[in-house]
């Protein structure tokens, strides 16, 4: 499953990720406040076609059978709220994929276990003996997270009333290696050896097992694989499954899918895949031979005695570059020669600067490896640490928390001296003392107030990290300033251990009496906060940089960035230099940050035609979106189809999407095939196709022969707009740099632009102004897939959901799927072409119905 991590790898893996700062509000509305009378299905940014629980957390998909005319979705669910916590199996059906009935809760958690993901079968010859040969029963095989010690195992749950009512196995757990990163069973019939077949996950050594089975009960490993592609995050959710090669039954191929979070191809979670062959023991993948980087222009390669015109301040990269690993550093790979920049010099607390002269961009690419820690550059952040100047209310040094008042047992008797038991590390915090309710881990709750003040300057500043519960929410961890009893500010974290200013402007409070209170009351994933130094100020505290990067800087300003990977081996990158051509530039070379994997590598600086790419890049992935995760197909379905789900959202800002009474939603389902395209076999997916079924019987907008010249222009007619919509589109692309549609265009200049670019040959989509997106700062951006024109034409098939879109391109191998949350009233769609002129050929869009109503 993949909700573990949010108490466990989440946070180990933010040992190494930036802090953002947190949201404030100048109220305690909850997330996407909901009005009282809204009916159910009908919030502002409730999916009309896609399935969500009714109310509450929902994560990966699991248990996915095909039994007596039903698909069964079961799901990791939170019963109990609207944020991880009390994994459970939630339940629906369906008859066609597409219209959905939720069910009772399936498999709940209890005293002893959590209830993580896995896999559902219909025991046709009852080798179990849970059923009858005429009442086959249906057997989930899950894992058992367990509470006490956080050990992950194999178990077992059955049925015999259609999936209705279950009965966990006496005997459970029927697989344990004794270890606590073993989980997502994948379990099938697999017919050549009559046995059962599980595919599961090794998640923190990047590795896939398999094991048989003649019962469900008694399991052999078989073989495992791994590591290989995408090593960047942990191993989850793996699926393996035959396909025909272009539909010819004489050449199948073997297809293993394994999901990773983090290190996606977009950033965050991610889905990817391996083709290859299996014997009924070992899964071998296709060898796709090494890999050869572009040539160039050798710009910096560190292989002087020094860093001769390049400038540093700090210590963390030393007098020179490194020859590899420095002291106290794990084995460093992947650079080139002999030399490169190294930030590690005394060790990750260690911040420090390495930059290159200025220099005329005269070439379309810059390539450069890059290694270290994975902490991203935040924009609008600053490299000086200094604390504002003001009145302290509360700095936590000395031991105690003086004369603040503190209820439950959250906060302790007394502040706490950084990292506890069990945390990621914590970092950003002044001094020796912080507020942080991770005491006995995220299971406290409490409240910590402080004596009545007087506002009596513009700002109150304060340092924040923990869990992105605000304030009104449910169960919130938040900072709140009250007036008048009331909550008129307040803030919450950033699901981060490293702590980060934020700020209020109380200025229309001039005069006022008011208190502080940081509220802890989350026993889920990141249910904890992390608070020092409030400081009321008449200046406002900036957001301080905790990058390890390599940036693009022109004009002043950070215009491309890249990071590192958490790992010590370095992997090319590359910066499309191509906006910036006969500017002047910079590279500048940072590592602000003093936490776990605070330091970075960077070599082999080189100006170049073509861009370098990195593994991630080099994988293949299902889906190219923020937003696709943990996706794994039905078993027997009818027709020897293959279907497949993703759980749509990413782990990086999963528990702050501003939805509610409910938490995330499922992809629309998926067909999948494996076509040869350009040479290559690649895994394709397109809607299922009882997605039709929701369209209207006519479309509500077509257009042909629409050419458009560097501009953007509404497509024909109102009946273009919509909030749910199917469109299918071919352009030809003529000289245009750039084309495509916008959708959820509309207020105050939203849109959501679905792309291609000619001279990448790249499907693109941009969500940088397709609405809320503040909540995190990774939310906004723009991804890319590899897509080459079929016969000088780009096909687009357009999925377009209140708070999400999905896009196929050609024949379905270049997917992106990502989540928006536009304004209501963002209803338009256009067709744009920028550089030149490109021609939309056909188009035609259908308003779909709503599978609630």
């Amino acid at each position: 499953m993949s909700s573990a991590r949010v108490s466990r790898h989440a946070r180990i893996r933010m040992m190494a990720a930036v802090a953002t700062v947190c949201a404030l509000s100048a109220a305690p509305l909850a997330p996407q406040a909901v009005a009282a009378d809204t009916p159910p299905y009908a919030e502002t940014y409730r999916p009309q076609f896609h399935f969500t629980p009714e109310k509450n957390w929902m994560n990966d998909p699991n248990g996915l059978v095909y039994y007596k005319g039903e698909y069964h979705l079961f799901y990791q669910y939170n019963p109990n709220g609207n944020s991880w916590g009390d994994m459970s199996w939630g339940h629906a059906v369906s008859r066609d994929l597409v219209h959905w009935k939720q069910l009772p809760l399936a498999l709940s958690h209890d005293d002893e276990e959590m209830v993580f993901s896995g896999s559902a079968v219909v025991d046709w010859n009852n080798t179990t003996g849970f059923g009858t040969k005429n009442n086959p029963p249906m057997v989930a095989v899950y894992t058992s997270a367990y509470k006490n010690g956080g050990k992950q195992a194999q178990s077992l749950a059955y049925s015999t009333d259609r999936g209705r009512t279950w009965t966990k196995y006496q005997g459970n757990p029927v697989i344990d290696i004794g270890s606590n990163n073993f989980r997502d069973p994948k379990v099938q019939w697999y017919e050549p050896t009559k046995s059962w077949l599980m595919t599961v996950s090794l998640s923190a050594e990047h590795k896939v097992q398999f094991y048989s089975s003649k019962n469900l009960k008694d399991w052999k490993l078989q073989s495992e694989f791994g590591p290989a592609g995408a090593t960047g995050g942990v191993w989850e959710c793996p699926d393996l499954f035959p396909l025909a090669v272009d539909g010819d039954k004489k050449n199948i191929k073997w297809v293993l899918v394994v999901n990773i979070n983090p290190g996606g191809i977009a950033g965050g979670s991610g889905s990817q895949y391996f083709i290859g062959d299996f014997d009924g023991k070992k899964f071998t993948a296709d060898d796709k031979g090494s890999y050869t980087p572009p040539t160039g222009t050798v710009v910096q390669d560190f292989e002087g005695t020094d860093f001769g015109e390049w400038t540093t301040t700090g210590t963390a990269f030393g007098q020179g570059p490194a020859t590899g690993a420095v002291d106290w550093q794990g084995a460093v790979e992947g650079f080139g020669g002999k030399g490169l920049a190294n930030s590690f010099h005394g060790g990750d607390g260690t911040t420090g600067t390495l930059s290159s002269p200025e220099f005329t961009v005269d070439s379309p690419y810059l390539n450069f490896k890059i290694g270290g820690g994975r902490h991203p550059h935040e924009a609008g952040t600053v490299m000086d640490r200094t604390p504002p100047e003001g009145t302290v209310l509360a700095d936590f040094e000395g031991g105690t928390y003086g004369d603040w008042t503190a209820t439950g047992d959250a906060f302790g008797t007394a502040p706490a001296t950084g990292t506890l038991p069990d945390q990621g590390q914590v970092s950003g915090f002044l001094g020796d003392g912080l507020a942080n309710t991770f005491l006995n881990g995220d299971s406290t709750t409490g409240t910590l107030t402080s004596p009545e003040f007087t506002l009596d300057r513009k700002y109150i500043n304060f340092l924040i990290g923990g869990g992105n519960h605000p304030a009104g929410s449910d169960h919130p961890t938040a900072v709140e300033l009250l007036v008048d009893g009331q909550v008129v500010r307040s803030a919450t974290g950033k699901d981060a251990e490293a702590l980060n200013w934020a700020s209020w402007d109380v200025g229309d409070l001039a005069g006022k009496k008011a208190q502080i209170r940081i509220v802890d009351d989350n026993t889920g994933g990141w249910g904890h906060l992390n608070v020092d130094h409030i400081v009321l100020s008449d200046a406002q505290a900036q957001r301080v940089s905790q990058e390890t990067s390599v940036n693009l800087i022109v004009d002043g300003k950070v215009v491309r960035s890249a990071t590192g990977a958490d790992s010590e081996t370095l992997d090319w990158a590359s910066f499309d230099m191509r906006p910036y051509v006969g500017k002047k530039a910079q590279i500048q070379i940072l590592d602000m940050n003093t936490a776990g994997w605070g330091h970075v590598m960077a070599d082999q600086f080189t100006a170049a035609d073509k861009p370098a790419k990195s593994v991630v890049q080099r994988a293949d992935w299902t889906d190219y979106g923020k937003d696709y995760y943990a996706a794994v197909s039905w078993e027997n379905a009818p027709g020897g189809k293959r279907y497949m789900i993703g759980w749509m959202n990413n782990w990086d800002y999963s528990g702050a999407i501003p939805t509610s009474p409910w938490r995330s939603a499922q992809s629309i389902p998926r067909e999948m095939a494996l076509r040869t395209i350009n040479g290559q076999i690649r895994l394709t997916s397109k809607p299922v196709g009882s997605v039709d079924s929701l369209r209207h019987n006519r479309p509500a907008a077509t257009a042909s022969d629409v050419t458009v010249q560097s501009t953007s222009k509404p497509l024909i007619g109102p009946t273009a707009k919509g909030k749910a919509l199917d469109i299918e589109a071919t352009f030809s692309p003529k000289d245009a740099e750039r084309f495509g549609l916008k959708v959820r265009t509309g207020a105050g200049g939203e849109e959501t632009v679905i792309g291609y670019d000619t001279t990448t040959q790249e499907l693109y989509v941009d969500r940088t102004r397709s609405g809320a997106g503040d909540f995190n700062s990774t939310f906004p951006g723009v991804q890319t897939a590899p897509l080459k024109p079929k016969d000088g034409k780009v096909k687009l098939r357009i999925l377009v959901d209140w708070s999400s879109v999905e896009v196929f391109g050609g024949n379905g191998e270049a997917v992106i799927t990502d989540q928006i949350f536009p304004d209501p009233s963002s209803t338009g769609v256009e067709v744009f072409a920028e550089g030149g002129t490109a021609t939309l050929d056909h188009m035609q869009a259908w308003h779909l119905k709503s599978i609630w109503r």
